[in-house]
């Protein structure tokens, strides 16, 4: 009797062993569990570095690019950073112009429609919205809420629309130098921006919506580019009748980091490759960007003199100046081997003879 209860409590601690978790192995569990939430939170940090969303996407959930000098980007060729299993992967414009080479139907259906082989890329800001006035105003309105006063000269104002919020502030304006009250004033200059163009913004430039009529009767894909988060953009387009006619829209969540970044994106959703894009821009700095990714520019004048846009591959007053044969007139001259760059091949001539005394006699 003694030996089965023996037995029985033998039996019980060792099944009790199997069942009961040991030190070590609660140890192991404890360690791959660690393990497992560290694999997910490098997996989460992996997708939102390759998003983006946290460099770009304010915590507010106004836009932080607003009133931002972007850098142009792309000054030798570079573009951005993919992330994929195998690691983040470089996307530079020779490597877009590389692989989105078109395919063999493609190429037929360009022989016969070659309209349809370009890509149109539109800048925000005063482009397809007049977003001049609406700028001025939010400075207007800072200033009484901060009870500040705006110089009325051309300098000042030419400064507001084209120089970034911190160099404004701390140097033009001359407000507040902490970085704090800085930033708090850059987060209510977006409030007041997007309050602004929801309300006031109506209409799009003059001529542009019978252009991208045009346009999308020729079946050429169009873009739009800003740093403007994408449901307050959309919410303008809708209200100003012309998101029917963009097929891609770049806008804060994609995180982009230069003016170059956003047109590289761009032509990388409207499947076209740079080469065969043409950027609509009205600012110097985004004429630089769209010839550093090797597309075509045309410049709007208006925010800037006519003489400042010289760089600009054609530039017109207005939408209603141009026709589709003007985008066919800018790639006439670019063949598959124009501006490449080749080996020059110097003709080595043969020495000229001598003549001594001996040749001739």
């Amino acid at each position: 009797m003694e030996c089965g209860c023996s037995r029985f409590t033998s039996s019980c601690t060792s099944s009790s062993s199997l069942l009961l978790p040991s030190s070590a192995f609660r140890d192991s569990i404890f360690a791959s569990r660690l393990r497992l939430r560290a694999l997910k939170v490098r997996h989460r940090c992996v997708i939102r570095n390759s998003c983006q969303f946290h460099d770009s996407a304010s915590s507010n959930g106004f836009p932080n690019k607003l009133f931002m000098q972007e850098a142009i980007g792309a000054e030798y060729g570079e573009g951005f950073e993919t992330f994929r299993q195998d690691g983040p992967m470089k996307v530079d414009v020779d490597f877009l112009n590389d692989r989105l080479q078109e395919g063999f139907l493609q190429r037929i259906r360009y022989a016969m429609k070659p309209d349809e082989a370009y890509g149109l890329i539109f800048s925000w800001d005063n482009v397809v919205a007049e977003t001049r006035t609406i700028k001025l105003n939010v400075w207007k309105q800072l200033a009484s809420e901060e009870g500040k006063e705006i110089p009325e000269d051309k300098h000042t104002q030419r400064m507001m629309l084209s120089a970034g919020s911190d160099h404004l502030l701390h140097k033009v304006l001359v407000w507040e130098t902490t970085e704090s009250e800085v930033e708090r004033l850059k987060l209510r200059l977006s409030e007041l921006y997007c309050e602004n163009l929801l309300r006031q913004l109506r209409e799009p430039i003059e001529g542009l919506e019978d252009w991208l009529d045009a346009v999308s009767r020729a079946g050429i894909p169009c873009a739009v580019v800003s740093s403007l988060d994408r449901m307050n953009m959309v919410t303008t387009l809708e209200r100003m009748g012309l998101k029917k006619y963009f097929q891609a829209i770049v806008a804060e969540e994609d995180g982009m980091e230069s003016i170059a970044h956003r047109f590289l994106s761009a032509a990388v959703k409207l499947d076209r490759k740079p080469s065969k894009c043409v950027v609509f821009e009205d600012d110097p700095r985004g004429i630089t960007a769209a010839h550093n990714c090797t597309m075509m520019a045309v410049a709007l004048i208006g925010a800037h003199p006519a003489y400042d846009l010289v760089q600009a591959d054609l530039a017109v007053a207005s939408f209603t100046d141009l026709s589709v044969i003007n985008l066919r007139r800018l790639f006439a001259n670019k063949g598959s081997a124009f501006m490449d760059r080749q080996k020059q091949i110097i003709e080595k001539s043969p020495p000229k003879r001598k003549l001594t005394i001996d040749t001739i006699f």
